[in-house]
């Protein structure tokens, strides 16, 4: 029996309905409109950080406040917030416990260069969290990462590092690489002002090919694999079965330390995607989430290579390029001992990951019901749909599946209907504070959006 066919985009109406979206959008936020013009004369960009620029509106929403689940702009319109500080805000914003715990600790001090009990506290939880033994803290993902792999050269006397293609860990040096459409690997486009052509550094393989990975491997100069255990900053690519195992069997044999990188993946679970899954990672680094909001990173390590940095005749104390004044301050670990004990629970995620299945089916409905070519994927607490009949299975195939024109409509349209989700991407995430009608709400308007684009009305 024949099948129905899928429904085809036409793409003349689609660019009609993004210039109504827009010109929606610059009529219903005139105070941000306003504020943007005005800082374009002082700040960079017309922003405090270039990546605010990135909303499809022409220019970002100026919040007021922002509570739970929940933004508020100053043109007084109040948004089902999925973005989430495009994870910072994992924990919803200003939870009560963390508010809490950084007005009681700003008042007693911030910065002592001297650890407090709260860090005992959390380091004593990561390892109940993650199974590894030595933490360190830093204040972003971006410094974990780059600390780690210093340390990852230094104790193997190894002198390159291994990631995937359209990988994200910040903005390492090393990792702002991808293959290009010969397979070599080449710094990435738009790379700012590279300080060595990562591809001296860096080796690169598509996620889910354990053969090229063996192969990189097999020479014995990589010091370690940083790897995050699902791709997140090109849409959500899940690791096909068997690709972990593989990953660490190949990485032992090799002696190649194995670091996992949970910033993003922390959405698995309590424990992120290592603990959901079993993962048996030497290192592994985190940020953003873990102290809900208050600007935070972690990396921790096995006791046996914790043993040998602390050996080694480095300079770890000083100016040997690991740490910061700010590092592991007092406010960052108040944040995080109350968003970890208070906020990212156990409880919490037996929540948050319900309501994302509840996201994923919603959506899935919606483009049963339309024979529509696109597709979800879920991961934990985060979902993300994609123009494409099948998810990607690897970073490539997902950046060519990447469809500006669709980003550009889905994201006014939602934003329109005060639906946010994460403006590089059609992610969503969910917190703690987020709800069912919440969620119902993004379902009625993703509904709207396909019917518009169908010519329902």
């Amino acid at each position: 029996m024949a099948t129905e066919a899928l429904a085809t985009i036409d793409r003349e109406r689609l660019r009609t309905l993004i210039e109504r979206e827009r010109a929606a959008f610059a009529e219903r936020n005139p105070r941000s409109r306003k504020l943007f013009a005005e800082t374009g004369r002082t700040l960079l960009g017309g922003v405090p950080m270039s990546w605010m620029t990135m909303w499809a509106g022409g220019f970002p929403l100026f919040f007021e406040r922002a509570a739970g689940s929940s933004i508020s702009d100053v043109d007084g319109h109040d948004y089902v917030d999925f973005c989430l500080g495009d994870t910072g805000a994992m924990a919803g914003h200003a939870p009560e416990p963390t508010a809490a715990a950084v007005d009681r600790q700003y008042r007693r001090g911030t910065t002592t260069m001297l650890p407090t009990e709260d860090a005992a506290w959390v380091g004593r939880e990561l390892v109940r969290r993650f199974g590894l033994d030595a933490w360190q803290f830093a204040l972003t993902a971006t410094d974990a990462n780059r600390w780690v792999l210093r340390m990852a050269r230094q104790v193997t006397g190894r002198p390159k590092v291994l990631v995937f293609n359209y990988c994200y860990h910040g903005t390492v040096d090393e990792t702002v690489i991808s293959l290009d459409e010969h397979g070599e690997a080449c710094s990435r486009a738009g790379n700012v002002g590279p300080a060595v052509d990562p591809a001296v550094t860096t080796k690169v393989v598509e996620f889910n090919d354990t053969d090229a990975l063996e192969q990189a491997l097999a020479p014995g100069d990589v010091a370690c694999v940083l790897a995050e255990p699902a791709l997140t900053n090109i849409g959500i690519v899940l690791p096909e079965p068997g690709f972990h195992d593989a990953l660490r069997d190949i990485t032992r044999r090799t002696g190649t330390l194995l670091v996992i990188d949970e910033t993003h993946t922390l959405s698995s679970g309590p424990g992120g995607y290592t603990a959901a899954h079993g993962l048996d990672p030497d290192m592994m680094t985190m940020g953003k989430a873990i102290a809900g909001g208050i600007p935070i990173g972690a990396y921790g390590m096995r006791r046996e290579i914790a043993d040998q940095v602390l050996a080694a005749d480095v300079d770890l104390e000083d100016t040997g390029g690991v740490g910061g004044t700010l590092a592991g301050n007092a406010l960052s670990l108040a944040a995080a001992r109350a968003t970890l004990e208070q906020v990212l629970t156990d409880d919490a995620f037996a929540r948050m990951i319900p309501l994302a299945e509840r996201f994923t089916a919603g959506v899935n409905e919606v483009l049963r019901s339309r024979r529509m070519p696109w597709n979800i994927v879920q991961l934990g607490a985060r979902a993300e749909y994609r123009f494409t009949p099948r998810p990607p299975r690897n970073g490539g195939e997902s950046a060519a599946a990447h469809d500006a024109e669709l980003d550009a409509y889905m994201h006014l349209h939602l934003m329109n209907r005060d639906v946010l989700i994460t403006p590089f991407h059609n992610m969503a995430l969910m917190c703690p504070a987020t709800t069912e009608r919440d969620v119902d709400r993004h379902t009625e308007v993703f509904a709207e959006a396909v019917g518009d684009l169908l010519g329902d009305r």
